[in-house]
């Protein structure tokens, strides 16, 4: 595994991620400059390689555009991605989210998912404050594979919907909320509290983190 990655200075870069684990490299942009940033999908491409960049900038994304990088970028998410998106697998996921204010976290998973090869269904404002808009999209929501439910505030979406669904559900907090949700740890202590089964629970903001484990939920699926 000499060549396993790559020393670009200030940066080594993994090229046996997908080998390893089925998925692509992925760059965390947030800290990076965008001249970092431009070279390490320079360094990638001229590999071969695909590569999902999250919470890329709109600034990063227009330096490294401009610069030559072939890339498509989503303002909404700050999902990046380079090269090929991988092949098409069995099933379907549903992202969730309570408001527009999640929209961000929420795009993010299924932007994700998508550049992974996975039929995404998008259900949007959706939240328990106004019930019958989330009963309005149930049914539909019940033919998922996996779900994943994001939401700020006091985080009640996850445990609502896996009271309704029989998939497993992925619930995602997000630091939308006023002073005593505490930046999501609020709505991160609500959905590991939960009183519905089938819940699994990520870090706050990381839409990131739910695609790959819905991924993954739906790649057993693809290999039976």
């Amino acid at each position: 595994m000499a060549d396993s990655y790559t020393d670009i200075g200030f940066a080594k870069l993994d090229l046996s991620r997908a080998e390893r684990t089925g998925l692509p490299e992925t760059i965390f942009c947030s800290g990076k400059t965008a001249e970092q940033l431009h070279a390490i999908l320079t360094a990638f491409g001229q590999r071969g390689c695909s590569v999902l960049g999250t919470r890329c900038s709109p600034a990063q994304a227009e330096f490294v555009i401009a610069n030559g990088a072939k890339v498509n970028y989503d303002a909404t998410s700050q999902v990046i991605t380079l090269g090929t998106p991988l092949p098409a697998i069995a099933g379907k996921a549903a992202v969730c989210c309570a408001g527009t204010a999640d929209l961000r976290v929420a795009e993010e998973a299924a932007q994700t998912l998508e550049f992974f090869g996975v039929t995404v269904e998008r259900h949007y404002d959706v939240g328990v404050a106004g019930l019958h808009r989330l009963l309005s999209k149930i049914e539909a929501i019940r033919t998922a594979d996996v779900i994943i439910a994001v939401a700020g505030m006091e985080g009640a979406l996850a445990s609502v919907v896996a009271g309704l669904v029989k998939s497993p559900v992925i619930a995602v907090p997000t630091s939308v909320g006023y002073g005593a949700s505490f930046n999501g740890l609020s709505a991160l202590l609500a959905m590991l509290n939960s009183c519905a089964e089938g819940v699994s629970v990520v870090n706050i903001d990381n839409g990131f983190g739910a695609a790959v484990q819905a991924r993954r939920i739906l790649q057993l699926k693809d290999n039976h």
